[in-house]
C-alpha cells in the first residue's frame, strides 16, 4: 500500500512562497485505481511529484510522511530511491514532448528503463520493448522501434512514454493524465491494457485526469482536490451518483454534451486562489453557490458522511446551518462577470471582450455575420480542396520520389461556412494536426504540399512575404502541446504582446496592455499571471495562455488543435463559452481538432471523421454522430467513455 499521510509541500517562487500542498493525506492499496481530480493549479501534479521525489528546484517537503509499505520513501537516499522509481513505483507524466529525450530513439528509451529494472540485456530487452510498443498501440512496432519522438504524434509519443512507465510491470503506476493526448479508441485501448495489468500483477494505480468519464468507468475510488487540499473523498459510485460538496456537484454540471448545445454549459466563476495566502476559512467559499456567513473565518475539516465518504465543508459539520446566504449568488455574479459569463455560464452584460469593450458596446453578432454575409454572400470561409501534403522519410530535400516520402494527408477537402465550426476528429496520426498546420503555413520547408485552402477566395499556399504575414492576422492557431509552444524566456505579457506588436503595430502600448488584461481574466487567469513565466503554471493553465495568444489579434478563422485537452472540465467549460460567445459576437470560424466527442457535441456545427490521411465522412454533427455511415465511425463513437451515472 501507498499512504501518503498530512503531507504539506512548499515552492519557493521570485515573489513569494507557495503552499503548493497543505496537509495531504490519502492511500492506494494494490489493485485499486485511486482517481485524483480537480481544476488545473490545485496540486494534483504536485502530489505526483512529491511521491516520487521529484519536486523542482525549488520545492520542499516541509512535513508529512509518503509511506510505500512500512518505509517512508522521504527518508530514503537517492540512490536507493532510484530503484524504487519504473521499478516499484512507475509514472506517466502529464506532457511527453518533454518527457521524452528528444536525442535519443524511443526504443533506446524504453530499453534503458527494462534494463535498469529487470534482467533484460541486450536483443531481449530490445525485444521486449518491440512487445511494449505493440501493447500501447504503436503500429509497425519493429520499425518505429528506432525512431525519434519529433517524428511522433502527440498521441503517439503520450503511447511510448506509457510504454517507458510500464516497461518492468511496477507494484504502483502513477498516471498524470495517461489519455490526455489520446484518440478515443487509443484511449480505451490504454485503458484496458492497465486495467489488465492491475488483475495479472496488482498493480496499484494512481489516476490523475480531468475526464471524469474515464473516472467513472474506471475508478474504484475518487478523492476531489481544491487548493492543495482533499475536498471530497468517496468511492466512485457514490461520487458520481451524490456528490456532497458543492464544488463536486459544480463539476459534473460543467461537463460538456449533446443535450447541452442549446446552452452555456455551467462554468464555475472565478479561479483557483493564489496558494501564496494564509487561509482563514473554506478556500471554496468565494466561488460557493452555498457559501454561509461562518464560511470565511472557518476552517472545515475533512469529516465522514458515510463509510469511506469524507467531505471537507461546514455544510456537514456538527450543528451547521443547511442554508446558503444569498449574498453567495452577488458574489458569484461578480467572479463570473469578470469571466464574462453570468453564475449560469451566459454572457455577463458587463463582460470586457479581448479589444477592452464591454458587451453592451460590441457590434451585434448578427449584424457582424450579416456583413460579412454581404461580402461573399455565398462563399465559405475557408476552403480547402484536394490537399495532398508529404513528408520526406530521410534527408534528400522535398523532391524524392514518392518511395523515399509518406503521405500523411491523401486528397482532403472540407468547408468552414462563416461563423461556425468545423470539428475535425480521427485517430492520432490520422493527419488532423498536419492538416492545421499545412493551413496556418508551418510546413512550407518541412513538407510538399499540394492542392488549395482559400481564405476569404485567397489561395493561403500561394502567399509569400507581407501577404502571408496580413493573412496570418487573419487566420491563428492554438497548438496541442502548450508547454513546447511557448516562449521558456518570456513572460506571459511579452508572449500576448508579441503577436499584437507584429501583426497590429498601429496599436498604442497601453491599448494592448489594456486588451492583455482583459484576455486574460476571459481565459481564466489572474492579471499577475502576465509577470511570471510560463514554466510557473500548471499544464492546463498554460493551454489558456496559447488561447488567450490567439485570440489576442482578433483573427477571423482559429486552428484549434485539441485546445480543451490539458484542461479541467470547469475551465473547458469556460473556455467553450467564450469561444461560442465570440463566435456569436464576431463571427470568428473554428477548425477545432479534437479527440473529445462530448466538446464536438456541444461547440460544432459540422463534423468531419478521419482516417489514415483521408476524410472518412463528413456532414452535419447530429448526422454523423447520431446516424453514423462507416463501421470505422462507429466503433470510433463506441469506444467514447460516457458517465456512469
Amino acid at each position: 500500500m501507498i499512504a501518503i499521510e498530512d503531507l504539506r509541500v512548499e515552492l519557493d517562487t521570485d515573489t513569494a512562497l507557495v503552499r503548493a500542498l497543505d496537509g495531504l493525506r490519502l492511500a492506494i492499496e494494490r489493485g485499486e485505481t485511486f482517481a485524483l481530480v480537480g481544476e488545473s493549479g490545485c496540486g494534483k501534479s504536485m502530489t505526483a511529484l512529491a511521491l516520487m521525489r521529484l519536486l523542482p528546484e525549488n520545492g520542499r517537503v516541509c512535513g508529512g510522511r509518503v509511506l510505500l509499505g512500512e518505509q517512508d520513501l522521504l527518508d530514503l537516499p537517492e540512490s536507493r530511491m532510484r530503484a524504487v522509481r519504473g521499478g516499484r513505483i512507475g509514472m506517466i507524466f502529464q506532457e511527453p514532448s518533454t518527457s521524452l529525450n528528444p536525442v535519443m530513439r524511443v526504443g533506446d528509451q524504453i530499453v534503458e528503463a527494462i534494463e535498469a529494472h529487470t534482467e533484460l540485456r541486450g536483443p531481449a530487452a530490445r525485444a521486449r520493448a518491440v512487445e511494449w510498443l505493440r501493447h500501447v498501440g504503436i503500429p509497425e512496432p519493429e520499425r518505429r522501434i528506432d525512431d525519434y519522438p519529433f517524428r511522433m504524434s502527440g498521441g503517439q509519443k503520450q503511447r511510448v512514454m506509457i510504454a517507458i512507465a510500464l516497461a518492468a510491470e511496477p507494484d504502483f503506476l502513477v498516471a498524470d493524465e495517461p489519455t490526455t493526448a489520446l484518440d478515443v479508441s487509443i484511449q480505451a485501448q490504454i485503458l484496458e491494457l492497465l486495467q489488465d495489468l492491475q488483475r495479472e500483477h496488482r498493480m496499484g494505480l494512481l489516476l490523475i485526469t480531468h475526464d471524469l468519464a474515464v473516472v467513472s468507468g474506471m475508478a474504484h475510488r475518487v478523492a476531489l482536490m481544491y487548493a492543495g487540499q482533499i475536498v471530497e473523498v468517496a468511492p466512485a459510485a457514490e461520487f458520481f451518483a451524490a456528490p456532497r460538496h458543492p464544488y463536486a456537484a459544480a463539476l459534473l454540471r460543467a461537463l460538456p454534451g449533446a443535450g447541452r448545445r442549446e446552452q452555456a454549459l455551467e462554468a464555475i466563476p472565478g479561479t483557483v486562489p493564489a496558494l501564496t495566502q494564509r487561509f482563514a476559512g473554506c478556500r471554496f467559499a468565494p466561488r460557493c453557490a452555498q457559501v454561509m456567513p461562518h464560511c470565511a473565518g472557518t476552517v472545515p475539516e475533512l469529516l465522514a458522511v458515510a463509510p469511506g465518504h469524507e467531505v471537507r465543508c461546514l455544510l456537514y459539520a456538527p450543528g451547521a446551518a443547511q442554508a446558503a446566504v444569498g449574498g453567495a449568488a452577488a458574489r458569484g455574479a461578480g467572479a463570473a462577470g469578470r469571466l464574462g459569463v453570468d453564475p449560469a455560464g451566459r454572457p455577463s452584460a458587463g463582460a470586457v471582450d479581448p479589444s477592452g469593450a464591454t458587451a453592451a458596446s460590441r457590434p451585434d453578432a448578427a449584424a457582424v455575420r450579416s456583413e460579412a454575409a454581404s461580402r461573399s454572400p455565398r462563399l465559405p470561409l475557408l476552403q480547402v480542396q484536394d490537399l495532398r501534403v508529404r513528408f520526406p522519410i530521410r534527408g534528400g530535400g522535398l523532391l524524392r520520389r514518392q518511395a523515399g516520402s509518406f503521405d500523411a494527408v491523401k486528397g482532403v477537402s472540407f468547408d468552414v461556412a462563416r461563423g461556425q465550426t468545423l470539428a475535425l476528429v480521427g485517430e492520432s496520426g490520422c493527419g488532423k494536426t498536419t492538416i492545421g498546420k499545412a493551413i496556418v503555413q508551418l510546413l512550407r520547408r518541412i513538407a510538399r504540399i499540394e492542392g488549395r485552402a482559400l481564405l476569404d477566395g485567397q489561395n493561403l499556399f500561394e502567399l509569400d512575404g507581407a501577404a502571408l504575414q496580413a493573412a496570418r492576422g487573419r487566420i491563428q492557431i492554438i497548438f496541442q502541446d502548450p508547454f513546447a509552444s511557448l516562449n521558456p524566456r518570456m513572460r506571459v505579457l511579452e508572449v500576448l504582446e508579441e503577436g499584437l506588436a507584429a501583426l497590429q503595430p498601429g496599436l498604442a502600448a497601453d491599448a494592448r496592455r489594456a486588451r492583455i488584461e482583459a484576455l486574460v481574466e476571459r481565459v481564466g487567469l489572474r492579471r499577475d499571471a502576465l509577470d511570471r513565466f510560463p514554466h510557473e503554471f500548471s499544464g492546463g493553465q498554460r493551454q489558456r495562455i496559447a488561447i488567450a495568444r490567439a485570440l489576442a489579434v482578433q483573427p477571423r478563422l482559429i486552428v484549434c488543435d485539441e485546445p480543451t485537452s490539458a484542461l479541467d472540465v470547469s475551465v473547458q467549460a469556460q473556455i467553450l463559452n467564450l469561444l461560442r460567445e465570440l463566435q456569436r459576437e464576431l463571427g470568428v470560424s473554428y477548425l477545432f481538432i479534437t479527440h473529445n466527442i462530448g466538446v464536438v457535441e456541444t461547440i460544432a456545427d459540422r463534423v468531419a471523421v478521419m482516417r489514415a490521411g483521408q476524410i472518412e465522412e463528413q456532414g452535419p454533427v447530429e448526422q454523423v454522430l447520431g446516424t453514423p455511415t462507416t463501421a470505422y465511425t462507429r466503433g470510433l463513437l463506441a469506444a467514447v467513455p460516457r458517465l456512469v451515472a
